[in-house]
């Protein structure tokens, strides 16, 4: 528990002294927010706001991981290579929003081609390993479903679709942000107990692998925390797609190490109802013409139908918390 506890003040100390340091930089650097012409009326005066903020996030995350760790590196490795390869996809997708000043940057085919490519990467992973392998955890039944073969297809399906949820989630000032940082804190706590009941059977390498991850998760959370006192509303820099799709990758990796894919359906389900709401509302409009929400993905709804997006934030927030804790209930 200290260990979670240091490296969560670690990270968020790491991720307010970055951000001080960052944000200046990215102004001189014209490193500028394009905002879509076709989203609420209230967002084109951020236009301009510094963006790629997410590398905040990756640098708190980053050293206070290697600081804490310790013993065997294997998971670690594994958690922030992919975090970062992600982040790396949104960061060339920043960069060309922002050299080339357009609202869109890498084509869909090419940010899916990387998904996908890292994606398998994270499945056969997963599946090779003897402490993970193709099972998967039932919540309230409290039973493992072996998936065999599928496990990759399935796997390759949730770290995609997760990572575009949360890309879809971050729209407003410290709603992407906000929404992972309690599912990486829920999800630390977690590794703990997992830990502490691996070490209990005497699988002590399992059980060191757990705690690095412990200590990944508590880091992320940390990063969010010091990240979110420059991206609250109004935002002094956004996190870009350079942190939206590494948050993503981290949240969908948290899940397919504690074999609890089902379970962030629970403590993620902000992130599912933004993606689900923009595949409603673009079949339905395909179909009939018509729009089912006053704008996706879902937060855009509420905005447009008259509540502050701070209001919006919190109300997501204060969901994920609930959520997250009847998570917790479920597994104990």
């Amino acid at each position: 528990m200290q260990t979670l506890i240091l490296s969560t003040i670690c990270a968020f100390a790491i991720a307010i002294l970055v951000g001080y340091l960052a944000i200046p930089l990215l102004r001189r650097l014209k490193f500028g927010q394009q905002v879509r012409d076709d989203g609420p009326e209230t967002h084109l005066k951020k236009t301009g706001t510094p963006t790629m903020g997410g590398i905040i996030i990756w640098i708190a995350l980053i050293i206070t991981t290697l600081i804490f760790s310790s013993g065997s590196y294997r998971y670690v490795t594994f958690l922030t290579s992919v975090t970062l390869g992600f982040g790396l996809i949104g960061l060339i997708d920043d960069l060309i929003i922002v050299i080339k000043k357009r609202s869109l940057g890498l084509r869909a085919y090419q940010k899916i081609i990387g998904q996908f490519g890292l994606a398998i990467i994270v499945a056969l992973f997963a599946y090779d390993d003897p402490n993970i392998g193709s099972k998967i955890v039932v919540p309230f039944l409290n039973v493992e479903w072996d998936l065999g073969i599928f496990y990759i297809p399935f796997t390759i399906f949730v770290v995609v679709s997760l990572v575009n949820a949360v890309n879809l989630t971050d729209g407003l000032d410290g709603l992407a942000g906000g929404v992972t940082l309690i599912n990486s804190a829920t999800f630390a706590v977690i590794f703990l107990a997992m830990s502490a009941a691996a070490s209990a059977m005497g699988l002590t390498l399992y059980s060191v692998d757990l705690k690095n991850t412990m200590v990944f998760c508590a880091a992320l959370t940390g990063a969010c925390l010091g990240f979110l006192r420059f991206n609250s509303h109004p935002a002094s820099v956004f996190m870009g797609d350079t942190g939206s799709l590494a948050l993503g990758a981290a949240v969908s990796l948290m899940a397919i190490v504690s074999r609890m894919q089902f379970l962030i359906v629970i403590t993620g389900l902000m992130f599912v109802l933004s993606a689900l709401s923009v595949v409603i509302q673009v079949g339905y409009y395909k179909m009939t013409k018509k729009r089912v929400f006053k704008m996706a993905p879902l937060h855009h709804h509420f905005e447009l139908s008259g509540m502050h997006e701070t209001k919006v934030v919190a109300l997501y927030m204060i969901i994920t918390t609930v959520l997250c804790l009847i998570a917790m209930l479920v597994l104990v």
